[in-house]
């Protein structure tokens, strides 16, 4: 479900239109039920409309509290007690055009407002604006917190107390906790990376999630943190991001991590506590990487899981004693080649 301080929900709409919109089957449902939202299937209630790509969503899909769901035409697991299926061709492409009826203006915030900062904007005691600083309705600022020059706070962003917000950086659809630090040129709640595909193009799926940092979470310069697809994109207190790290849509990133220069997270992927990598790491969708997990720069973790308290190099990762003996065997291999053809 879209959090209303920043998605505007046109809903509700009947099942017979979503069906007629989206080209899914009806099939003996009743036409007049209405759908008052798109949520998670793990989210989902009664009124809302979920989505089940297939058997990677099936155990989420048997425990859905949701109302209604697409499912693919061959999807052949029972839905539970309550929950009506609309079979459909492309369930991706059902889930865009839905979402976007109920959020027709998800992708872009609209920008309206005649003054800089908006009168509906709440500012605490003690708030420093420097000049050129945008800040949109419903928006609120924490006593003590300092906002450098050119930044723009979007629609109901919430930010919290003695936090460091510096120059040209844009933050929206996100809550921040207290002494939180963004660095220059960093956005923060931009919409993620996900598209329905065919052999005509690609299509947009509304990104309707957060960003959320928790308490004292420091953003590098030109850190991009994508704002989750339904739920939230969570950073995780006390935790440190270089310069140029990228986090995709919906991951999430334990306590007290520490992430390098240039490393990149795709969309889904979770990361336990005091997790720490080198530069130019790179996480796949969905990888789930323990706690006390630390990887060697440029590392390469595929989806699965990656068990906590070790340490681990290469690509794709594996523990860093015997990613180095490889290393070391490759380069004797090498050097024996070498004196093979010089004898």
């Amino acid at each position: 479900m879209a959090d209303p301080r920043f998605f505007d929900n046109r809903g509700p709409f009947s099942l017979a239109e979503i069906c007629t919109l989206t080209g899914a089957d009806l099939g003996s449902a009743d036409g007049a039920a209405m759908i008052a939202d798109v949520a998670t299937l793990d989210g989902a209630g009664p009124l809302h409309l979920a989505f089940c790509a297939g058997k990677s969503a099936a155990k989420s899909f048997a425990q859905s509290g949701a109302g209604f769901c697409f499912i693919p035409k061959d999807f052949a697991d029972p839905p539970p007690a309550g929950l009506v299926t609309l079979r459909c061709g492309s369930v991706p492409h059902a889930f865009a055009a839905a979402a976007r009826h109920f959020y027709p203006q998800s992708d872009m915030a609209a920008w309206t407002q005649a003054v800089a900062i908006d009168p509906s904007a709440k500012l605490g005691e003690g708030v420093t604006l420097a000049p050129g600083v945008v800040i949109g309705p419903g928006a609120e600022i924490g006593e003590g917190t300092r906002v450098g020059p050119n930044t723009v706070i979007a629609r109901g962003v919430a930010i919290g107390r003695a936090c460091d917000i510096s120059s040209g950086v844009t933050i929206s659809h996100a809550l921040i906790g207290d002494n939180c630090v963004v660095f220059p040129g960093a956005l923060i709640g931009q919409p993620g990376f996900g598209f329905a595909s065919s052999g005509r193009g690609h299509v947009n799926i509304p990104q309707l999630g957060r960003v959320i940092l928790q308490d004292k979470v420091e953003i590098g310069a030109g850190c991009t943190i994508d704002r989750g697809a339904l739920g939230d994109t969570v950073i995780g207190e006390g935790s440190k991001l270089d310069n140029q790290v990228h986090l995709g849509h919906n991951c999430h990133i334990g306590r007290h991590c520490l992430i390098a220069a240039q490393a990149g997270f795709a969309g889904s992927s979770t990361v336990g506590d005091f997790f720490a990598c080198g530069g130019q790491i790179g996480v796949a969708d969905h990888a789930h990487i323990g706690a006390h997990v630390r990887l060697a720069g440029r590392t390469g973790v595929m989806p699965g899981d990656l068990p906590g308290g070790q340490d681990y190099g290469g690509v794709p990762a594996r523990p860093i004693g015997q990613w180095r003996r490889e290393m070391a065997a490759v380069a004797l291999l090498a050097k024996r080649r070498k004196r093979d053809k010089d004898g």
